[in-house]
């Protein structure tokens, strides 16, 4: 844990909601039910997101009114209850390869070309230490070109096509947090905050060059950790 700042609270959702209210510049939001219940209280809070861009770590390719869909869930849980946010929706509808060469064009428009620089990144992590839509043993983990990638085949269910932000934009933010709950990710835990950098563990490969690392995680989620200290 040496490279993360490790936040254990009952409620780490809460503590996820506070980041969201400070926030500003460009952050990129994930799926989930853990970062909807932040999003719902970020909402509450903060009813004015003038000057907050707000991106996707990754989307199914699926139509953004279906249940599968991020966007969705985000638009519910915070856009439709706020007002000001200028929104960038990966545009899962287009499929894997076409929504990805959207979102890098979009990407490219908004960070003038320039390698984007997100201000805040809020990842989740699966029980298989997946982040965005990369998982482990992944071709689209080496990518260091290209900020968006189509995954064809997802490492677990719904088995639908994706699109996702890569490494590289996620490891150039200037801020990264994980938001992480429950027992069953516990070893994922472990596999990404106390091992060595490894592809069957796209979680241990998160570490922001010039920005920070934040692991916010219930007693459950970081048991593991706080076993080695």
């Amino acid at each position: 844990m040496s490279e993360a700042e490790l936040v254990i609270r009952d409620d780490p959702a809460a503590a996820a909601a506070e980041l969201l209210v400070g926030a500003s510049g460009n952050v990129a939001l994930t799926g989930g039910s853990t970062p909807r219940a932040a999003y719902e209280r970020a909402a509450q809070l903060r009813p004015d997101w003038s000057g907050v861009g707000v991106w996707f770590t990754d989307e199914r390719c699926v139509d953004p009114d279906h249940e599968h869909s991020n966007f969705r869930m985000v638009e519910r849980a915070l856009l439709q209850r706020v007002e000001g946010a200028t929104v960038h929706r990966m545009r899962g509808e287009l499929g894997p390869d076409r929504g990805a060469t959207e979102y890098e064009r979009e990407l490219s428009d908004a960070f003038g070309g320039e390698p984007p620089h997100l201000d805040l990144v809020l990842l989740g992590l699966g029980p298989d230490a997946h982040v965005c839509s990369l998982f482990p043993g992944d071709d689209a983990l080496a990518e260091r070109e290209r900020p968006a990638l189509g995954i064809d085949t997802p490492g677990m269910a719904p088995l639908v096509s994706r699109i996702t932000l890569t490494l590289p934009v996620v490891n150039a933010a200037r801020a990264v947090v994980f938001l992480v709950t429950g027992e069953s990710k516990a070893e994922a835990v472990e596999r990404s905050f106390a091992g060595r950098p490894d592809p069957n563990a796209p979680g241990s490969l998160v570490r922001p060059g010039n920005g920070t690392l934040t692991l916010l995680a219930d007693p459950a989620a970081a048991a593991r950790l706080e076993d080695r200290r």
